[in-house]
């Protein structure tokens, strides 16, 4: 009599059944253990050279949810055909069609594989359809019929024909056809000759229960011995999105060099969003293709910083005292009122430059969504995330804020170097654009900077240098993950999401 546990007896009696040889799946649906433990017996009972396993790579088929509806309802060549005999096997296409019922877009495709098919025969002078003799059901047919009785078959057991129909349908996209590695055990000489000894299951047990500690028997029962090396379910437990991982990263970082986060509301005013930025009214960032208007509530409230608003006003009409001619026009106090969603965290900087706990010197950020019109492409979304910075001292200079750009390429994105482009900008001069370049993925633009005019910082009331940045911090991330699509960030892929490391 040979001891075994009660998985590996029950696993050994099953393959019996199965005729001394199956594959895992068959041995799972047979047995009704889990999988897991399917796997833990099959390795301690092929160390004990009980089974043998192999391994056999295949290709499965299974349809998609369009080939699903066909084996359904049948193809639409079948539908056409069929109404085709039902009125007398000769009719103008339109008759066929409306008869068949079938939609607009697929009335080509029936049309296409009826005459390839051979089912029929089109007079395109008078557009006419004519029923030929042999209507036999085609291998795509049965290819569709047995995979709607089977979730899925191996594309190497099924004949040739069949074969051929596969490559057919897949081409259609009515199926898709995926490699894996099939396992198959097979029962050894030791393992017949074990079975024929008899099998008998040990006494063991794998929890301790209060009954057992409390009575005392737990000193007489046998705990079954576990194998740490033995192979078990893959598990993926919850974690923190990965890009909200990094915007923590990049936060902490700031918080740490000494700068303060700056907070602020999706739904602003065209004043801190364009006007307090020197961006004239009629800019074309300004327009419908370059930011989101609010409908309703269209107009917001800017009562509040009216001597902000008079100082502004001044500045785009004529200068007022910056020692610019300003803009030249004039400036509507009822367009600065209108409602838009922030199409950059910049004016974050201005509310803050604005603000009664602004402190001089002082270090600021925010990381914050931003929405514009754009293009959707590999680096452009309409929602994007943006980490915005100032600097207010005595004597800054351009210098300070190449230093603050590269910290961030290098030391936070990850890059291996970073370049500076002469930029330009409405509300900052000089203006420059940050780029950055990591080896295998190449140079990337992270977004604007500059120093502040004197007609951003003077009307509200501030009369030292302000550096400031916007960088789309999107494609920071971009940068350290490897990521060369920015939809990426953002897509459901769970396997994607799966292999990225928690730090």
């Amino acid at each position: 009599m040979v001891e075994l546990r009660e998985h590996e007896r029950k696993m050994l009696i099953t393959l019996q059944k199965l005729g001394g040889k199956a594959s895992v799946e068959q041995l799972i649906e047979a047995s009704g253990l889990p999988d897991a433990a399917v796997m833990r017996a099959a390795l301690t009972l092929q160390e004990k050279k009980i089974i043998q396993t192999t391994e056999k790579k295949q290709t499965l088929a299974k349809l998609t949810r369009e080939g699903g509806n066909y084996a359904k309802n049948e193809l639409p060549e079948r539908r056409l055909i069929a109404a085709l005999k039902k009125l007398g096997g000769k009719a103008s296409l339109g008759e066929v069609t409306g008869k068949a019922g079938l939609e607009k877009q697929f009335v080509p495709i029936a049309l296409g594989w009826v005459q390839r098919k051979k089912w029929a025969v089109l007079d395109s002078e008078r557009k006419n359809l004519q029923i030929q003799e042999k209507l036999e059901e085609g291998n795509d047919e049965k290819l569709l019929k047995l995979l709607s009785e089977r979730h899925a078959v191996s594309v190497e057991e099924l004949d040739r024909e069949l074969q051929e129909a596969v490559r057919i349908l897949k081409g259609r996209k009515l199926l898709e056809a995926e490699e894996k590695t099939r396992r198959m055990i097979e029962l050894s000489d030791v393992g017949r000759g074990a079975l024929k000894k008899g099998l008998k299951a040990r006494d063991e047990i794998t929890q301790l229960t209060p009954e057992l500690v409390i009575s005392g028997k737990w000193r007489k029962v046998k705990l079954q011995e576990y194998n740490i090396e033995a192979p078990v379910a893959r598990t993926w437990p919850g974690k923190k999105h990965p890009y909200l991982q990094f915007l923590d990263e990049v936060r902490e970082k700031l918080v740490a060099l000494g700068f303060k986060e700056m907070v602020g509301t999706v739904v602003e005013t065209s004043f801190f969003n364009f006007d307090a930025l020197y961006t004239p009214q009629g800019h074309p960032a300004r327009e419908s293709s370059g930011a989101y208007y609010v409908e309703a509530p269209k107009y917001g409230s800017v009562g509040a910083y009216e001597h902000a608003l008079a100082n502004v006003k001044k500045t785009h009409e004529d200068g007022w005292k910056t020692g610019s001619r300003g803009w030249r026009y004039g400036f509507s106090v009822k367009e600065t009122k209108r409602l838009v969603l922030r199409s950059h965290t910049t004016c974050l900087s201005a509310r803050t430059l604005l603000s009664k706990e602004l402190e001089i010197p002082g270090m600021y950020f925010s990381i914050g969504r931003c929405y514009r019109p754009e293009v959707l492409d590999k680096t452009h979304l309409t929602e994007f995330n943006q980490v915005e910075g100032i600097v207010v001292d005595k004597n800054l200079t351009l210098r300070d804020l190449l230093g603050v750009l590269e910290k961030f390429a290098i030391d936070i994105a990850g890059a291996d170097k970073a370049k500076f482009v002469p930029d330009y900008f409405p509300f900052t001069e000089p203006s420059v654009e940050l780029r950055a370049y990591k080896k295998g993925y190449g140079w990337i633009e992270f977004g604007g900077s500059g120093i502040f005019r004197p007609e951003v910082t003077s009307p509200l009331g501030i009369d030292v240098p302000v550096l400031a940045w916007g960088l789309g911090i999107d494609r920071l991330f971009m940068l350290k993950a490897n990521i060369d699509d920015i939809r990426q960030i953002f897509a459901m892929d769970l396997d994607w999401l799966r292999r990225m490391e928690v730090v």
